[in-house]
């Protein structure tokens, strides 16, 4: 699929925040015509007004996509100016986190075309991945161009249903807080062990980058590159007995954080 719907009959993105500015920018580095896309946003950046895109000058008849990019809590005061645009050719897609299909439903019509969409903050650099899943409106054609609008912040994989977006969000969604937690710990121990902090965080960024781009590249899932550098009886091997330990390891540890996001996530779509 490509971006020809969109050159053709524009875009309209409810909210340009952080996520909705990275997507923007994958966009118009795509070709997008600045023209054919429409931003509704209270506050629009520096950045925004230098792109040359229609910023607040109301909503196009007939976009191909309405990208809704606001915060859940803004959602209901959001919606109802573009509530209009249910019913006819345009998918609604969200990535609004928490916010069910059952919701834009609602506001739009069970006939709409509804795609909700789960994408994760590397893709401020293109390095994201989006999970996304369609109600029983949205095509083929839909969800392929959903996916190609998706293409410019990373990678998309598409769900067996809705009922594993929570699970989503708890792995991927979240899943760079746990990363960036682990180059906290990691860099704190190595300050523990006599490093500076300077050195000790450079160590601890670069490790934990240069691991996840080889387990991204390589043939070999990641429980074979992890034995790839253990040596039996060696000091990583002594590390793993600690963090691999059933009862306090990774194991039980990031089973609870999973279960407990993901928990929260059901509790806040209600």
């Amino acid at each position: 699929m490509t971006l020809d719907p969109v050159r053709s009959r524009g875009l309209f993105l409810l909210g340009c925040g952080k996520m909705g500015s990275a997507m923007l920018n994958g966009w118009l580095s795509q070709g997008i015509p600045p023209a054919s896309v429409w931003v509704l946003e209270p506050k629009p950046s520096e950045w925004l007004h230098s792109t040359g895109v229609r910023i607040n000058e109301g909503i196009p008849e007939n976009p191909a996509i309405a990208l809704v990019a606001v915060k859940p809590q803004m959602m209901g005061d959001a919606l109802g100016p573009v509530a209009a645009l249910g019913g006819g050719e345009t998918v609604i897609l969200s990535i609004a986190a928490g916010t069910p299909i059952r919701f834009f439903e609602d506001v739009f019509g069970a006939a709409t075309p509804i795609i909700r969409a789960m994408p994760n903050t590397p893709a401020a650099i293109g390095q994201g991945i989006t999970a996304i899943v369609g109600n029983s409106a949205a095509s083929e054609g839909d969800l392929a161009l959903a996916e190609a609008l998706l293409a410019a912040i990373g990678q998309t994989v598409r769900l067996e249903g809705e009922h594993q977006m929570d699970a989503v969000t708890a792995v991927s969604g979240s899943g760079p807080a746990y990363v960036f937690h682990l180059i906290e710990t990691l860099a704190a121990a190595g300050v523990s062990e006599g490093l500076s902090p300077d050195l000790a965080l450079h160590l601890a960024r670069a490790t934990v980058a240069g691991a996840g781009a080889l387990a991204e590249a390589a043939d070999e899932d990641p429980a074979q590159l992890r034995i790839n550098v253990t040596s039996p009886g060696g000091t990583t091997a002594a590390a793993l007995e600690v963090l691999m330990d059933d009862e306090r390891g990774f194991p039980s540890l990031l089973h609870r954080a999973v279960k407990a996001a993901a928990d929260r996530g059901r509790e806040l779509a209600g």
